[in-house]
């Protein structure tokens, strides 16, 4: 069973990208979303390399011969199959890529090189150089008595070859091509919409640079670095762990490489002295047609904002009928469970709700698990002001939410100044639950508000990410997620929870006795799973033995998928389809059975073991018949897209769906236009 129904963790999760490059390669999305596709597809290149390549490496170095426990591959062979892969993908991004300059070459926007501008651009440009960049640039000669300079993860750097005193010797020479200090697009005088990117100018004048010395040949280069960094490993306790997490992001940049990218070919014994240096397999090199960093695309678009039709259609977050936000959220909440949909609907709610709470003198505490959150965060100034006003406030801050360290650093500090008690999360144990207690003391006793969602607290991505929040005043709930910030305020998890799913110790297994009861109704069990990934290989065979049992699965899983459906004698019960569009998927849904006793949880955790065995998430019941009616129809709807959906085979690809011209169902457009009706209905 093993190797005929479960897919290779990294294979599947390049056939996400794949997907992310195929909206790029669409036709039918607007020009300026393919730029964003685009650059979208090569920053998630990047992050793979930076921590899926860069893990593999590590397990190289620690045995070789290991071997993962699905496809039973080792790490080298994992890293070939996956170089393999990538390979082929970055030729189809190549061939977008120039398809795409050929179509904003229409609207006028066009990203040129010297040999197709004018005697007098060029002049203006060198002179632009002189007297703009070079006083601005380093240069580096690696020699003996040169060492080679530090490369930063993901800058773009100019490369000369040299020509050496002796006869076929040759010389590097370095320039860093400026990072953040020179704007990416140079408009080139008299020829309107017309741009040269930065390190192309920087290039084309490289000899400059290197007086006296006659350069052989040049190009670009960028180099990505290992930022697989387990915080934890190297923790001291005698240091402060928010010192020592910054300490962290530091190194992050200083690991070692694993791929370098170049624009251009250049002598090979030049490619191979670099690895050399680098430290590199000459494997993890990379030539490009295409412009090493992409994120230039975004400033593009901004050219082209009169262009409406270049654009998705705009869409704005809508208020949910379900509050009137002209009387306070909380009393609304004490009578009724609220389940807000982004971004379909605002989180403006619960931001109210949180405001409310700071100034509400019946409220005595707020407890809070943060992972991410916005670089302008109204939750941390509402925490503030409660912390201000005299309330307790206790805040996770998960310091060890990668790439987000620095951002969560800062904030705990201002969380700490305004005196909020700020917790760090579990050691060996990341907190990725999203949780929100707010504790009043009323005339009748204690009153519990207990928030529980699947994304994060942050403003920005509930507008661009598909997420589920839980407002209720339940009080079983809220006291065993008092339970959840008690333990973690210890330094501890929860081993007993009667409602609640919470992980490490109470997910994985509160899940498998939930498959078991529906394959106890052999072909009238039903399971329904909405996913961001599914890799835990507990659950996986469990979801086997239910599809043997004749127990139907639908799954919806938007990245990385390691169970293949279809398969016979295995997995021929089991359909799973993925969603990429304009929205980010991030939703989870469990749905277990049909009908008045299907039990329907919301949750922060993937099914993944890093989720269910390795973190701190929360599934959350959903209680509410209208809450549930809601789930119901969510999770219809996007089962029965057709526009935006892949279904996957046996054999792990994906085929896209496409509809006739008369029932074409893109869900994420039929659940905003859903929001704007019902918002309309509340406001007659």
């Amino acid at each position: 069973m093993d190797t005929v129904c479960f897919e290779n963790r990294e294979l599947s999760w390049l056939r996400f990208n794949e997907r992310v490059l195929e909206e790029a390669e669409d036709q039918r999305v607007p020009l300026c979303e393919r730029l964003s596709f685009l650059s979208i597809f090569q920053s998630n290149l990047d992050e793979f390399f930076m921590v899926r390549i860069g893990s593999l490496h590590d397990q190289m170095l620690l045995d070789k011969e290991s071997r993962e426990n699905k496809t039973y591959m080792t790490p080298g062979e994992q890293i070939d199959a996956a170089l393999s892969r990538i390979r082929d993908l970055c030729h189809r991004r190549d061939k977008a890529y120039a398809e795409l300059m050929e179509r904003l070459g229409e609207q006028g926007i066009s990203i040129v090189n010297f040999r197709s501008i004018s005697k007098e651009a060029e002049k203006y440009l060198a002179s632009m150089f002189r007297k703009e960049f070079m006083p601005l640039l380093s240069s580096f000669v690696v020699g003996r008595k040169q060492s080679f300079p530090f490369l930063n993860n993901k800058d773009i750097y100019a490369v000369a070859v040299l020509a050496g005193k002796g006869k076929g010797s040759k010389k590097i020479g370095i320039v860093p091509c400026g990072g953040n200090v020179f704007p990416r697009l140079i408009a080139i005088p008299e020829r309107t919409g017309c741009f040269i990117l930065a390190e192309e100018l920087i290039l084309h004048y490289l000899p400059l640079m290197f007086p006296g010395q006659r350069v052989v040949s040049k190009t670009l280069a960028r180099i990505t670095r290992n930022a697989d960094i387990d915080a934890d490993s190297i923790y001291d306790e005698d240091l402060n762990y928010r010192d020592h997490m910054a300490e962290v992001v530091k190194l992050r940049q200083k690991l070692c490489p694993v791929r370098l990218e170049l624009s251009r070919q250049i002598d090979a014994d030049i490619v191979n002295r670099l690895c050399d240096l680098l430290k590199l397999d000459i494997q993890r090199v990379y030539e490009y047609d295409t412009p090493l960093d992409m994120s230039f695309l975004f400033g593009i678009q901004d050219h082209l904002r009169s262009h409406a039709e270049l654009f998705y259609a705009p869409r704005h977050p809508q208020a949910s009928p379900d509050i009137d936000e002209r009387q306070p959220v909380m009393d609304q909440v004490v009578k009724r469970d609220i389940l807000l949909h982004y971004p379909y609907q605002s989180i403006r709610p619960f931001l109210m709700m949180l405001s409310q709470a700071a100034h509400d003198p019946e409220v005595v505490s707020i407890r809070m698990t943060l992972y991410r959150l916005a670089r302008d965060s109204k939750v941390v100034e509402s925490l503030v002001e409660a912390a201000e006003n005299g309330k307790q406030v206790d805040v996770l801050v998960e310091l060890k939410a990668r790439f987000d360290e620095e951002n969560n650093i800062e904030w705990s500090r201002r969380l700490e100044r305004a005196g909020c008690h700020v917790i760090y999360g579990i050691e060996h144990i990341k907190v990725h639950s999203k949780l929100c207690l707010i504790t009043r003391k009323t005339r009748t006793g204690i009153q519990y508000i207990t928030q529980i969602g699947t994304g994060n607290y942050n403003e920005k991505t509930s507008r661009l990410y598909t997420d589920l929040s839980y407002i209720t005043a339940r009080k079983e709930i809220g006291e065993e997620a008092l339970a959840v910030f008690h333990a973690l305020t210890l330094n501890e998890t929860v081993d007993h929870v009667q409602h609640l799913l919470v992980a490490p110790h109470c997910l994985q297994n509160k899940l498998m006795d939930m498959i078991d009861g529906e394959i106890s109704k052999g072909s009238k069990g039903h399971i329904r799973l909405k996913l961001n990934s599914l890799t835990d290989k507990t659950l996986m065979k469990k979801l086997v033995e239910a599809s043997q049992a004749g127990v139907k699965v639908d799954m919806i899983v938007r990245g990385i998928c390691c169970l293949r459906p279809g398969v016979a004698g295995l997995t021929e019960n089991i359909r799973i389809i993925s969603v990429v569009g304009r929205f980010l998927e991030h939703s989870r849904i469990y749905i277990f059975g049909d009908g008045k006793n299907a039990k329907y949880y919301i949750s922060s955790a993937d099914w993944m073991t890093r989720n269910t065995l390795r973190r701190v998430e929360v599934a959350c019941p959903i209680l509410a018949d209208d809450a549930k009616n809601r789930l119901e129809n969510i999770f219809r709807v996007i089962w029965q897209d057709n526009v935006q959906a892949r279904e996957q085979r046996s054999d792990g690809s994906y085929v896209r769906r496409y509809p006739g011209t008369e029932n074409a169902l893109s869900s994420q457009n039929w659940l905003y236009d859903e929001a704007y009706r019902m918002a309309a209905r509340n406001r007659i």
